[in-house]
């Protein structure tokens, strides 16, 4: 390369410029054919590094296919749930309205219409639905394994609709609280076999702290392959909270829920249209513009509440 230099450098003192000019263009030519390459034909070696927190040790580790690779992805064709199995698939609803003593939890009235109107509204979307009330801990986490062992081979989805007092991460049976994670992950795709790269859609009305939202002023108006992949046990879920992390959710004690209202709503009028995260948007929209809170306690008058929804869908969802 060094020679290649010296000779060029010559040859563009001496020669007249239309030569020059001849000369740059056999030299791009060459670059183009490789010639003039790295002597490494450009190639690098890299390692996928953990983005570990300074007290954990971040881990160099060799993952096959980190580099991008130029070409259209083999999963741009499966981007939709399959969703036409024989049975949608099971949607379970754990009603909790009256509460032990010792958990100093009050009565949920109006928690019969929201499980009522979830039943109707699953059963018309071809689930088949099981509805549980006033159920202990051990109660809901005995159910919830029981149908995390069975075969889901012939069904589309998973559905679970938990209706309780709550606190961040945890929800209470009739006599204790439990966290939620305890819940869901019995369908994690390395507990549940048969509903890996399947919908498991996990609906939660519950409190998820104490925090009052007052609310501001604003002017502002699948084919069938015979390939496998390996994917994260994580992967599927989709969890939509009826408030955000640290705040009270509202429950009217004659028309039930603001989220499940809503929730039930949106899916009765858009289900067999939108997709599944579109009609959660809708959603939202409906609980922070159409509710507040009407209360005799002055400090819980006047209140709002935004749904949250906390999705590791890995396609999109539309309901046949």
């Amino acid at each position: 390369m060094f020679i290649l230099f010296c000779v060029t450098e010559t040859l563009l003192l001496s020669c007249p410029i239309s030569i020059n000019l001849i000369f740059f263009l056999f030299l791009w030519l060459l670059g183009r054919k490789g010639i003039m390459a790295d002597p490494q034909n450009g190639t690098h070696t890299a390692q996928d590094n953990t983005d570990a927190g300074p007290f954990v040790s971040s881990h160099h580790v060799n993952v096959k296919g980190g580099m991008i690779k130029d070409q259209p992805s083999k999963f741009a064709h499966h981007f939709s749930y399959k969703m036409d199995y024989p049975e949608m698939g099971l949607c379970i609803i754990f009603n909790n309205k009256n509460f032990h003593p010792s958990t100093r939890m009050g009565m949920r009235n109006g928690t019969d219409l929201d499980a009522s109107r979830l039943y109707s509204t699953f059963k018309s979307l071809g689930y088949k639905v099981d509805v549980y009330n006033d159920q202990k801990c051990a109660d809901i986490y005995g159910r919830l394994k029981k149908v995390s062992e069975d075969d889901h081979s012939n069904r589309s989805s998973f559905v679970c609709a938990l209706l309780s007092h709550g606190e961040d991460g945890k929800l209470y049976g009739v006599d204790d609280c439990l966290p939620i994670k305890n819940l869901t992950s019995l369908f994690r795709g390395d507990r549940c076999k048969t509903l890996v790269g399947k919908p498991k859609l996990f609906f939660i009305q519950a409190c998820r702290g104490t925090d009052l939202d007052p609310g501001v002023e604003t002017d502002s108006g699948g084919e069938s392959s015979e390939e496998t992949y390996r994917i994260p046990v994580e992967a599927d879920f989709l969890y939509a909270y009826s408030t955000v992390p640290g705040y009270y959710s509202w429950r009217n004690t004659v028309n039930g829920s603001w989220f499940i209202q809503s929730l039930c709503e949106m899916l009765k009028l858009h289900g067999k249209s939108l997709e599944l995260v579109q009609i959660l948007t809708c959603v939202n929209h409906m609980v922070a513009l159409e509710f507040e809170s009407c209360s005799n306690h002055i400090e819980f008058h006047a209140k709002k509440q935004i749904p949250c929804v906390v999705s590791m869908l890995t396609k999109s969802l539309r309901f046949p």
